[in-house]
């Protein structure tokens, strides 16, 4: 049992029993050490299986570790790893209260509200106390009645110290009791009211504490407050807990997870033995020294030398393209140099990127190449509702006799038009040989009377409203530019405050929105026709299976887990990686900062960090600043064009003095057409030139083919003479 593990992992399975925390870092094993020491304590020590319980946070982790257990047991344990306790956090709490209903505000037959549940009644809520929803979003009231229910915070002791927690505090208020009336929880309660339940009752928590005598916890770093409190009364006298994790890639502070609960363990067991896991088996060991560089920045932190055998590996490439499609363009390229190469296989190829907006511009590039893609953790681009309801606003537009998009937005958002008035609508229609759009256009200019027999007065009014907009915007639809009618129709429909309802899941929504009008922005020389028709290119592409060999695209987030040999990870641009919304905010910049260490360490032999010269952001095209993560990269580990073939400490420094200098700008020198030499790159023509700060950034398009983003002041060009 023993035989491959390393030394740490050898120390850290055989252990004596008591408080134990593993450090892992990334492709270190824990996953094999946790299951190990299951395995070990069972036939090594003869701990019997059902005295052991052992959480994580998804089923499917779950099942991978109980077959683990099982094979690891089968030689020497009768029954392999049946009786063992091996589930989620949710899981554990929902058979708990099952079992200890009565003493509940629920009986064991209760129900779990799932997330669209609980929306669904929060807003029920806010109708109820006559709050405006446009005002008080209901995505926004239900992550705060969230997080404070992590933190183990009822409606009774929830603080209401401001305008806004007040109007929470109420509606946290009657959304607990709707819960209760319907004899229901929400995913939060199954954590609170177990560590209630425990808290309260001397005899249940005995009852727990007689049964398991041994605690192991898998990705402990994810863990919130809520969680943490389970563990601590879960923990038997022996105070056997064994949690295995790494703070360094905590990245869900938005779902509630608090990376410092690693610094509670230590203090709530001070007699803890701490086992660092740090041979890596995934990474080189360039790859490994670019997240050390990263991860190192952050303080209050266990340091781990991460080191591996598989040797120092190729250099990490920096590559700068000019926007989000020449970004698009380098990857599909490099992927197939790669695979001609016979250096990897396009499954093997991962792009990652932080906000799930990013996709668009690679799936498009993906599919004009005629190259098959898989997408992880996300509907494709044009098949997210937020995007399909807006293309389907323009199609009705383009097409007002268009039923499925007329079907699908009329009543989205919600007009109070059911069923039985779309019924109607659609027997008014055949009736009188028109398309339900004429109904609507007519009824819109108060034209009702060919109607009367199928639309009673209540069906009517409802969709006049509806019929009202339609005709202004196809009459817009001749005046206004596709990004101004986007903007109309948005606007008019009040689409923002639907979609955006203040939650992270909303925010991210609308900047798919965002992300749709700035494809139009691409299009405004067509009509919204030419439009539509290369919408319908892309998203008619048929889904792809999980078992083609083609590069996968991802977020960071979704990426924790996952191994990959090739990754591209792109938009490191500041606003990007990291995001802006963590700018003002020290513990999310320190996220963002693990974000990304996440992501590097998801390499195994090569690593390529992109970013844009431009980015377009709400229909405008900028220049965009490299990641402040990137100067903290060692240059002697770099390779590549990034900032006009710069090492990283060059770059850094170049940052530095424009930002710090107040020197007035100096002129440009470089216009347009205008021919210079470079000693690298030869012999080019200038495209484009541009002061920033007190710097000039050059566009040159050079006789190789490549087209080089350069600072002046660095670049040694020259002026070429005939």
């Amino acid at each position: 049992m023993l035989d491959h593990l390393n030394h740490q992992q050898e120390e850290a399975v055989t252990t004596p029993e008591g408080p134990t925390l593993v450090l892992a870092g990334p492709g270190s094993g824990k996953t094999r050490v946790l299951t190990h020491r299951i395995a070990y304590m069972a036939a090594e020590r003869g701990a019997n299986l059902q005295s052991i319980m052992a959480v994580t946070f998804t089923n499917k982790a779950a099942r991978e570790m109980q077959s683990r257990v099982r094979d690891l047991l089968a030689p020497t344990v009768p029954g392999g790893a049946r009786g063992l306790d091996l589930g989620t956090f949710h899981a554990l709490a929902a058979r708990m209260l099952r079992r200890h209903a009565d003493r509940l505000p629920v009986t064991r037959e209760f129900v779990i509200f799932d997330d669209s549940d609980q929306r669904s009644l929060v807003r029920d809520c806010i109708k109820e106390l006559n709050f405006d929803p446009k005002q008080v979003q209901p995505g926004r009231v239900l992550g705060t009645i969230s997080s404070a229910k992590s933190e183990l915070i009822d409606w009774k002791d929830f603080s209401a110290n401001t305008y806004f927690a007040e109007i929470v505090h109420r509606i946290y208020e009657r959304y607990q009791l709707r819960l209760q009336a319907n004899n229901g929880v929400d995913f939060d309660d199954l954590l609170m009211y177990s560590v209630q339940l425990l808290e309260a009752h001397d005899d249940v928590r005995a009852q727990y504490h007689h049964r398991y005598n041994h605690v192991l916890v898998d990705e402990f770093q994810d863990t919130n407050t809520a969680q943490y409190a389970l563990l601590r009364l879960l923990t038997p006298p022996s105070r056997d807990v064994f949690v295995v994790g790494d703070a360094d890639q905590s990245i869900y502070r938005w779902r509630g997870a608090d990376y410092r609960n690693v610094q509670r363990f230590q203090k709530d067991y001070p007699e803890a033995r701490v086992i660092l896991l740090e041979q890596n088996y995934r990474s080189t060991q360039t790859i490994l020294d670019a997240a050390m560089s990263i991860i190192n920045r952050l303080p209050n932190r266990h340091v781990k030398k991460l080191f591996t055998d598989r040797g120092k590996g190729t250099s990490i490439e920096l590559h700068e393209a000019y926007d989000e499609g020449d970004e698009a363009r380098f990857v599909i390229d490099t992927i197939a140099i790669l695979t001609h190469a016979g250096e990897a296989e396009p499954g093997e190829c991962a792009v990652m990127y932080r906000t799930n907006a990013q996709s668009r511009a690679v799936e498009e590039a993906f599919l004009r190449a005629g190259l098959p893609y898989r997408l992880v953790g996300a509907q494709r681009f044009y098949g997210r509702r937020e995007v399909k309801d807006i293309v389907a606003y323009l199609r009705l537009v383009q097409n007002p006799d268009d039923r499925i998009s007329l079907l699908r937005v009329l009543n989205t958002p919600s007009r109070g038009i059911g069923a039985k008035t779309v019924e109607s609508l659609m027997q008014a229609a055949d009736r009188t040989g028109v398309s339900p759009g004429q109904v609507l256009k007519d009824l819109g200019q108060g034209i009702s009377a060919p109607y009367d027999a199928d639309l009673d007065r209540r069906a009517a009014s409802a969709l006049t409203d509806f019929g009202r907009l339609l005709p202004g915007w196809l009459e817009a639809r001749q005046a206004l530019s596709l990004s101004d009618l986007i903007d109309r129709i948005i606007r008019d429909i009040g689409y923002r405050e639907y979609i955006d309802d203040g939650s992270e899941e909303g925010t991210e929504r609308w900047d798919n929105v965002v992300e749709l009008r700035r494809v139009a922005e691409e299009f405004q020389k067509v009509d919204l026709g030419a439009f539509l028709e290369q919408i319908a290119l892309v998203s008619d592409q048929d889904t792809l299976t999980d078992d083609l060999n083609a590069p996968i695209l991802l977020t960071l987030h979704a990426a924790k887990g996952l191994e990959f040999r090739v990754v591209f990870i792109i938009g490191l641009d500041d606003g990007m990686i990291p995001h802006q919304r963590s700018f003002d905010d020290p513990e999310a910049m320190a996220e963002e900062r693990r974000l990304f260490y996440v992501g590097i360490t998801r390499a195994m032999d090569r690593l390529y960090l992109v970013r844009s010269f431009r980015r377009r952001i709400y229909g405008a095209s900028s220049m965009s600043e490299p990641s402040r993560f990137l100067s903290d990269l060692p240059a002697d580990i770099m390779s590549g064009d990034w900032l006009g073939g710069q090492t990283a400490e060059q770059a850094t420094y170049t940052r530095q003095t424009s930002w710090e200098s107040t020197a007035p700008p100096r002129q440009a020198r470089y216009t347009a057409g205008m021919r210079v030499i470079h000693p690298t790159f030869g012999e080019g023509i200038v495209m484009e030139s541009k002061m920033d700060r007190d710097d000039e950034e050059v566009v040159v398009a050079f006789e190789s083919g490549d087209v080089k983003h350069l600072l002046a002041s660095l670049a040694n060009l020259e002026t070429a003479t005939d």
